[in-house]
């Protein structure tokens, strides 16, 4: 397979790309981003965009690609739903257009996060405006779409977050992160894990569009 990865120098693309160059599966990576990895690789090929609401230049690279993962994603605190809406669904909706547009046979994996509002009513701004970018993704035609809303994600292999408060939650559970696995395995995973996932959902697809915890373990335990 050929994957593109959007998000790839954030806490979860990371861990994606990682497991992507360990799978034997994966033919070449796509990395796309407003800044380089630092990742030197055979898979990899980076291209530095600076547009994220625009990808004419890169139409016939989306042509040739199997998958996407795609792990950009903002906080909502402090950020007006405007704005929020604006980071969130109209930039992964502007990509994932411009994918199905030239290439409606890949699969497109959208990292959402637990507590998504399918409905679009509930009363938690970014819960709302994650499950209309959710809905908007699933009707868009692609040959499969999936949603993965993971909990709490434990950073494995050197990755971390690149937002300071972040980065220091994790630091500070870190420790507890096996308690957690054996109290509360519906809610927490790895980076590692959602990776392997990731890639078992690219590669052979599942039942469901909506990725809950408990089903990247099933997937995980296919792999």
């Amino acid at each position: 397979m050929r994957v593109v990865i959007f998000g790839a120098t954030g806490m979860v693309g990371a861990g994606v790309l990682l497991e992507c160059l360990d799978d034997p599966r994966i033919e070449g990576v796509l990395v796309v981003g407003r800044h380089g990895t630092g990742i030197r690789h055979p898979k990899v090929t980076e291209v530095i965009h600076a547009d994220f609401f625009s990808y004419d230049s890169l139409r016939d690279r989306f042509a040739r690609c199997d998958a996407c993962f795609f792990c950009l994603g903002v906080t909502s605190v402090g950020m007006s739903e405007q704005d929020y809406h604006h980071l969130t669904y109209d930039l992964t909706l502007a990509a994932a257009r411009a994918m199905v547009a030239v290439n409606p046979r890949m699969t497109f994996c959208y990292v959402s996060g637990l507590g998504t509002d399918s409905t679009e009513q509930g009363r938690a701004m970014w819960a709302r405006v994650k499950g209309k970018t959710e809905n908007a993704l699933l009707g868009l035609g692609f040959k499969a779409s999936y949603m993965v809303r993971p909990g709490f994600i434990q950073p494995r292999r050197g990755v971390r977050s690149k937002t300071a408060w972040y980065h220091a939650f994790y630091t500070a559970l870190g420790p507890l992160y096996p308690v957690f696995r054996v109290l509360l395995p519906r809610y927490v995973t790895t980076t590692s894990d959602l990776g392997r996932a990731m890639l078992e959902l690219a590669a052979r697809g599942y039942e469901r569009p909506i990725i809950e915890v408990a089903d990247l373990n099933r997937l995980i335990a296919r792999t």
